[in-house]
């Protein structure tokens, strides 16, 4: 910052960047690609295709995690101790369900 002795303002003046190397552009990038790429090609390798069964298993044992998650947090909030109630044996239902899928 700097006070211009003109005008008694306060005035910000940027300076020459002539010590600033320049830089090719995109050579972040290149390198960023090339890393998602890979990552990618690692992930593929790795993961087998799951059988239509395995799929739904998959699919079901997601909503009930969600569901769980979606639980714990009315259960933090709620006050009511019937309401609390209610929610602790929904969510004891839950993880039997989730323990029998797995």
């Amino acid at each position: 910052m700097f006070t211009d002795p003109a005008t008694e303002k306060q005035a910000f003046y940027c300076l020459p960047c002539d010590n600033i190397p320049v830089m090719a552009r995109g050579w972040e990038s290149k390198s960023v690609e090339q890393q998602q790429a890979e990552m990618s090609e690692r992930t593929a390798s790795a993961r087998r295709p799951l059988s239509a069964e395995e799929q739904v298993r998959a699919r079901k044992r997601q909503g009930l995690l969600l569901a769980r998650s979606n639980l714990t947090r009315q259960l933090e909030a709620a006050t009511n101790p019937r309401h609390r109630q209610m929610l602790t044996e929904a969510l004891e239902t839950l993880d039997h369900q989730l323990s029998s899928l797995q």
